[in-house]
């Protein structure tokens, strides 16, 4: 009898092995992805990587005007915060298919 625990055990840490490697592979492929987030129906547009790297910002000439930076500023933060949702989201929804009933913290 006690043999079969042990076996049930390797076959555990198998399939733990195997989790971890899919997981890091998931993590991988979720840094290489770009996210873009946008604000002011498309006029500012701010791409950012999988890993919250801010890789570019787009801002149409039509939307900066001198005498109102401020909103140029909200528009800039309100795309960044956009493609920062998307990253979250993604990594929750991809990372969480590894968590599911574990109850662990993620």
């Amino acid at each position: 009898m006690r043999g079969g625990g042990m076996g049930n055990m390797q076959n555990m840490m198998k399939q733990m092995q195997k989790m971890q490697k899919q997981m890091q592979e998931a993590q991988e492929e979720l840094a290489e992805k770009q996210f873009e987030g946008t604000a002011g129906g498309g006029m500012v547009k701010v791409s950012i990587s999988g890993q919250k790297q801010v890789t570019d910002v787009v801002i149409k000439e039509e939307v900066v005007d001198p005498d109102d930076i401020d909103m140029l500023q909200d528009l800039v933060l309100a795309a960044v915060n956009d493609a920062l949702k998307k990253v979250d989201d993604e990594t929750n929804q991809t990372m969480g298919q590894f968590t599911k009933g574990m109850n662990l913290p993620f």
